[in-house]
């Protein structure tokens, strides 16, 4: 086979190995899910369901999260003026990990009329994932501050996920030897074993005094008696 011929089947196979990763590689799986918020307000508890989209762009080592409402999930009884609503919420990641991610978005572009449900912004925010394998981004509690109040809506109806994504966690691995440049997932254990070692060294330290205080004593009486 001729060099040019064995560089065309070289790529020609580089290329077909490609496209099987693409192929095989899995993709994210979305849903618009309804969510039933329970909104403790200043003139009262109110309720009202809204479908919930969240979005993941991946951006480094983490993912831009989007969450868009499309129905409004409170009212005011007086007109908003421009700017006067500003939303926030939380989204709870599961399955390879626990987290909650905060998000938020722009005061109302618009003014809201009295009694009339109020839409929520697009909301933002970074998820960087410390394990991979599958998680999960459902929809957290929402938070709606306006005019020097705040309303806080709670999923009432165990909500779904609405996106489902294979991440690759960016956390470092944990170091065995003497150096401090690696992290680990657990806290410092502070259970008997430490307990142990603590009354282990103070029982060392209590034993070097008193064989520190008997060479002391002998020598004395050793000067006593010359």
């Amino acid at each position: 086979m001729s060099d040019r011929k064995r560089s065309t089947a070289l790529a020609l196979a580089s290329a077909l190995a490609g496209t099987a990763v693409l192929l095989a590689a899995p993709a994210a799986h979305a849903d618009v899910v309804d969510v039933a918020y329970d909104c403790k307000t200043p003139i009262g508890d109110k309720s009202a369901v809204s479908p919930i989209d969240i979005k993941a762009v991946k951006e480094g080592d983490g993912y831009k999260l989007t969450m868009s409402f499309q129905k409004g999930v409170s009212s005011s009884p007086v007109e908003l003026g421009k700017g006067a609503m500003s939303p926030s919420a939380v989204i709870l990641v599961g399955g390879a990990e626990k987290a909650s991610v905060p998000v938020s978005g722009p005061p109302n572009p618009e003014a809201v009329p009295a009694n009339t449900p109020i839409k929520i912004t697009d909301l933002s925010g970074t998820y960087t994932p410390k394990k991979s394998g599958k998680v999960t981004f459902t929809a957290g509690v929402l938070t709606i501050k306006a005019l020097g109040t705040t309303t806080t809506c709670t999923p009432g109806n165990s909500p779904k996920p609405s996106l489902e994504l294979d991440v690759t966690g960016s956390a470092p691995a944990a170091s065995g030897g003497s150096g401090g440049g690696g992290t680990e997932d657990t806290l410092p254990q502070t259970g008997p074993t430490d307990s142990a070692l603590a009354l282990g060294t103070l029982g060392g330290t209590v034993l070097l005094t008193g064989a520190a205080g008997v060479l002391w004593l002998t020598r004395r009486g050793q000067r006593a008696r010359s």
